[in-house]
């Protein structure tokens, strides 16, 4: 079994490309992968409660990001700084997720044996 992390820096709604990557998520999961997934940057946006969108042609995210549960997804985690330096807190997300200090993403990055990022 390998260990993959996947790490979300992009904002939602920004074309499917979120949608596709949890796809990927799921579906490395559903092949019984370790599967952790870090939200950076404006990635910590993705889990932010009541999104919605101003195009119609784009679907809510935050369904799939209930299913990833489903999937046996090991960790949901963000980055402390990240969601500090856009005023959010761990209250304003839709899923309970661990934290992790900058300090810590060089060893947090290394424990994966494959890093996808989207």
């Amino acid at each position: 079994m390998k260990n993959f992390l996947f790490v979300l820096r992009h904002p939602p709604h920004e074309g499917m490309g979120i949608r596709e990557s949890l796809d990927m998520v799921m579906t490395v999961a559903a092949f019984d992968q370790s599967v952790r997934v870090l939200f950076l940057d404006d990635g910590v946006f993705l889990l932010k409660l009541g999104q919605c969108t101003q195009n119609p042609n784009l679907k809510p995210t935050s369904p799939l990001f209930a299913a990833l549960e489903i999937y046996d997804v090991e960790g949901l985690w963000v980055e402390q700084e990240s969601l500090a330096e856009r005023g959010l807190s761990l209250a304003d997300l839709i899923l309970p997720v661990q934290t992790i200090r900058r300090e810590e993403m060089a060893f947090f990055l290394a424990t994966a044996d494959i890093v996808v990022a989207c």
